[in-house]
């Protein structure tokens, strides 16, 4: 199910929350794993089986590794947690990944291959994997506590928000929220707010970019110029951040609307002037996951400067390949490692704070896209080719034709695209309070009403304008459904 289609957002959504609010503080989290299993199944039936086999899974596991984290025995069961939550990741989402590089291997040494049948991937696999992985490594560690009670390790692998794209939220960060928290008035308002802005980027920024991204990626070599290969970079650049942040957006404010605090995945990724700020600031709930959980206890920084450097790399290789069982992913996450490697080895992934200098920003956007064609290609060599053509080294035979993707609606998408990947509402809010807070004390109070009014009328109107789209638009799901 998707947060921007009729059944959810008038149907389950509503009819949850009217379940939720009824005073009896004991059905709560029932309902929500109830709502949240509902939500999966609706596109995924048959695979509620894999979610329930992890719940039980895990369930089980964190009370073993809770009572032996403190005996010898307790980092190999540890081990076998990790390694149990691996093996279901890696059964459905990387063996046939495997299995085919395996065969085109034996067909080159002239041995019959092993033709597994295709294994279709469950939606939200790595989010809920990750999840889990997290709550008996936190256990473990000593940052949270076994939770006996099964329905709450249940809700947190699938709470609906974050159980298909994230954010990856820690056990530890949500185990206090699971018994006790309350939804205040002044909280589900601004989780609709919340709701609503990611449902805006979404629906009216990423979906409208995402149809020419999708045309002119689809597009034979010899039919694509420079500016279409740039033209199609930067539309799946904007469609990928909105996307996404949309999403998260949407999950932190749907968190809200039941009491829950999830944190930020995103700030402002595409003003950064390294790559690793660029990585502090995008998809932040993994990239402090792999932090946490992988780069530290290889060593992180305190190894000497080549082993530092190896374990950036083998960190993003791991990210490339968590992204999905495919060469493009790889090559994405090694192209990001060497970077950072670079970046720390010439002291400018060290610097608290980056330098300005429009020529870094430039750089950081360079490398970006170009980690984003790689992203999207559907093989190394449709990557190389559209590569080799944003450089001018394209042979397309077609006329030139920009005008046929370039309408007014993408027109307006890039420019709103462009200027919401800048901070550009914060400071104007700010600017805004400011400007209240000078006012007259007579006046003071109308001025905040009428402000608090406009505010409503926007979120309003962007929500029947998203409603308009949907409407009107074809199915478009969201990009992170797919990893």
């Amino acid at each position: 199910m998707l947060f921007n289609e009729p059944a959810f957002l008038f149907f389950l959504l509503p009819f949850t929350l009217a379940l939720y609010f009824i005073p009896l503080r004991a059905h709560r989290n029932p309902l929500l794993l109830i709502a949240s299993l509902i939500f999966y199944a609706w596109g995924e039936p048959r695979f509620v089986l894999v979610l329930l086999v992890s719940f039980v899974l895990n369930y089980f596991m964190g009370l073993w590794v809770g009572r032996t984290r403190e005996t010898p025995h307790g980092k190999r069961v540890l081990a076998l947690a990790v390694t149990l939550n691996l093996m279901i990741l890696g059964t459905w989402k990387y063996a046939n990944f495997i299995v085919g590089n395996l065969d085109s291997l034996l067909g080159a040494m002239g041995v019959a291959p092993i033709r597994l049948a295709h294994i279709t991937l469950p939606l939200g696999i790595s989010f809920f994997t990750f999840h889990a992985m997290s709550y008996v490594i936190d256990i473990y560690r000593g940052n949270a506590r076994a939770q006996r009670n099964p329905w709450n390790i249940a809700l947190y692998l699938a709470f609906f928000p974050q159980l298909i794209a994230g954010p990856i939220v820690r056990y530890k960060d949500l185990a206090e929220q699971l018994v006790h928290r309350t939804v205040t008035l002044e909280g589900f308002s601004w989780g609709v707010q919340r709701f609503i802005l990611g449902l805006g980027k979404k629906t009216l920024i990423a979906n409208s970019v995402a149809g020419p991204a999708d045309r002119i990626f689809a597009l034979p070599a010899a039919q694509l110029t420079a500016p279409l290969a740039w033209l199609g970079a930067v539309c799946y650049a904007l469609q990928i951040y909105f996307d996404f942040s949309g999403y998260s957006d949407m999950a932190i404010g749907l968190a809200r609307m039941f009491g829950f605090r999830f944190p930020e995945n995103f700030n402002y990724p595409y003003i950064s002037a390294s790559v690793t700020e660029f990585w502090r600031r995008w998809h932040i709930s993994l990239s402090t996951w792999f932090r946490d959980y992988l780069y530290i206890p290889l060593g992180g920084n305190r190894r000497r400067p080549a082993r530092v450097y190896f374990n950036l790399v083998t960190v993003f290789f791991l990210c490339g390949l968590w992204h999905g069982a495919s060469w493009t992913f790889v090559v994405w996450g090694l192209f990001h490692g060497a970077f950072l490697a670079f970046e720390r080895s010439t002291g400018i992934g060290r610097e608290a704070t980056p330098s300005r200098n429009p020529l870094r920003h430039l750089y950081l956007l360079l490398v970006v896209l170009v980690g984003w064609v790689l992203f999207r290609a559907e093989t190394i060599g449709e990557a190389w080719a559209f590569l080799t053509t944003m450089a001018g080294f394209g042979h397309a035979t077609a006329p030139d034709q920009v005008a046929a993707y370039l309408n007014t609606e993408v027109a307006l998408a890039l420019a709103a695209g462009c200027l919401a990947s800048m901070p550009v509402l914060p400071a104007a809010l700010r600017l805004w309070r400011a400007v209240c807070e000078r006012m007259p004390p007579g006046i003071r109070p109308a001025w905040e009403a009428a402000s608090a009014a406009a505010g409503i009328c926007c979120l309003a109107a962007t929500f029947a304008l998203c409603a308009a789209f949907m409407a009107a638009g074809t199915y478009n799901p969201f990009i992170y459904y797919r990893f």
